[in-house]
C-alpha cells in the first residue's frame, strides 16, 4: 500500500509584541556599539546613556530590561572610576584606576554583547 502523506506546517505571522521585541533587541545591540565605539568617540557614550534611559520603559517586563540595567550601570561606574582615575593620575595609582576602569568597561561590553546575541538575560529574572 502506497500512502501519499503531506505534512503541513503552519507559522504564526509575527505579532505586534514579537516586531516590539525585535525592535528593543535591534536598539540594545545598538546601545552595547555605542558605548564600543565610545572609546574612539567618546561621545558616544552619551548618546547611548540617553537611548537607555529614552527606551527603558520599551522593555520593561521583558528580558531585555537586565541588559538596559547592565548598559545603564556600566555607563555610570565607568564614569565614576575615571573621574577617580584623573584625579589621582599624578598620584600614578590613578593610571592604575583608569586601566583598570577600561579592561572593566571591555569586559561589560562584550560579555553583555554576547548575551545578548545568546537571547539571554544578564541577571537571573
Amino acid at each position: 500500500m502506497n500512502e501519499d502523506t503531506t505534512i503541513v506546517t503552519t507559522t504564526a505571522a509575527p505579532g505586534p509584541d514579537d516586531e516590539k521585541l525585535k525592535s528593543a533587541k535591534t536598539i540594545t545591540m545598538v546601545v552595547y556599539g555605542l558605548q564600543a565605539v565610545a572609546f574612539i568617540v567618546g561621545v558616544t557614550a552619551i548618546v547611548a546613556i540617553i537611548i537607555n534611559y529614552v527606551k527603558r520603559g520599551d522593555v520593561q517586563g521583558t528580558w531585555l530590561a537586565s541588559h538596559f540595567k547592565w548598559q545603564i550601570r556600566t555607563f555610570w561606574y565607568s564614569l565614576l572610576w575615571s573621574i577617580i582615575g584623573v584625579l589621582l593620575f599624578f598620584a600614578v595609582i590613578g593610571y592604575f584606576i583608569l586601566v583598570a576602569n577600561l579592561i572593566w568597561v571591555i569586559y561589560r561590553i562584550v560579555k553583555g554583547w554576547l548575551r545578548l546575541v545568546d537571547g539571554k538575560p544578564m541577571y537571573a529574572v
